[in-house]
């Protein structure tokens, strides 16, 4: 798997990292419960605190389900049919896609806007049957994803700068600054929408998040000219080990530079996410789930862990499949 140990952190001691970062998966879903409509808000603010610690289920799967890596990116480059192809005349469906680029290819590109729509078919078969497990995990790996799909570097093969000799740039956009300056975001972002297409809207997150590549990439190239190393980058204590990583001084400037984009991507990702989850319930016939309203409900969940390991113990560590 070509990205399962290539994303290292500034130091020898890493991180602990997660796409969009730990922090922000579980901030993005714990948001989204609020842009839900009264019919459906009852049912997810009974189980928000589950919802929004099982955000990173899908992170922390990568490292028992080799299968799992691919479903959270997609290399558009590696693709280079598809850049070509409008998005009117792009194979939207994965049968379509496979014709074109064989599954071997694709899985190897990445295959998040499909991921996205299999996960949204299940969370709506699960509420149809009101099956609460599954709502429940469905709910946050489909949030976990939509997320993902909204960060630029989740669309392209240089994700970590490894090519523009900016490495460590995927923690630092979608880890260290939300982390850092989230708290100052505006994250009321209004009501759920009505999705009609899962796939479909996948795919323009998708094109949305790539159109801002360049700009990660060049906007940080050209401040980085700016300051010497070590103005870049300064020592902090985690965990109680000291980390190498980028100063507050370059952090705000860079995060000012973008002029407010990392704020805006989250934002779209709240809003998202709960249109998803507010169409899956449409779609499933607004079933009443009054009744599965209780966390007290909640069974455990020991799927995102290795064979043998109690539910209690949660796995910990750099993320590294990205």
């Amino acid at each position: 798997m070509k990205r399962f140990f290539s994303y290292i952190a500034l130091a020898a001691t890493p991180f602990i990292f997660g796409s969009w970062g730990f922090f922000a998966h579980k901030l993005i879903n714990h948001s989204a419960v609020f842009s839900l409509p009264v019919e459906l808000a009852a049912f997810y603010k009974a189980h928000i605190e589950y919802i929004s610690e099982q955000a990173v289920a899908p992170d922390r799967r990568c490292y028992v389900d080799t299968l799992e890596s691919p479903r959270h990116y997609i290399d558009l480059e590696d693709l280079g049919d598809l850049e070509e192809i409008t998005p009117d005349e792009e194979p939207l469906h994965w049968s379509s896609a496979v014709a074109m680029f064989t599954e071997r290819k694709l899985r190897a590109a990445g295959i998040i806007p499909w991921q996205i729509e299999i996960t949204y078919g299940r969370l709506r078969e699960a509420m149809y049957a009101k099956d609460l497990a599954r709502i429940l995990r469905h709910a946050a790996d489909l949030g976990h994803y939509v997320s993902d799909a909204h960060v630029p570097l989740h669309t392209t093969r240089n994700y970590n700068g490894q090519f523009t000799n900016q490495r460590g740039i995927h923690a630092f956009w979608e880890t260290r600054l939300p982390e850092r300056f989230a708290k100052d975001y505006d994250l009321w972002v209004g009501r759920a929408m009505y999705i009609p297409s899962a796939l479909e809207e996948a795919w323009i997150i998708v094109r949305e998040s790539h159109a801002l590549v360049d700009s990660v990439l060049l906007l940080e190239k050209a401040l980085s000219n700016q300051y010497s190393p070590d103005q870049k980058y300064a020592y902090v204590l985690r965990n109680n080990i000291l980390h190498r990583t980028y100063s507050e001084t370059y952090a705000r400037a860079y995060h000012d530079t973008m002029n407010g984009m990392v704020e805006r991507r989250m934002r779209a990702s709240i809003r998202r996410t709960a249109s998803f989850w507010y169409s899956a319930w449409v779609d499933a016939g607004q079933p009443d789930l009054s009744d599965l309203a209780n966390p007290k409900l909640v069974p455990a969940d020991t799927s995102t862990l290795p064979a043998g390991t109690q539910p209690q113990q949660k796995i910990l560590g750099r993320e590294e499949w990205h």
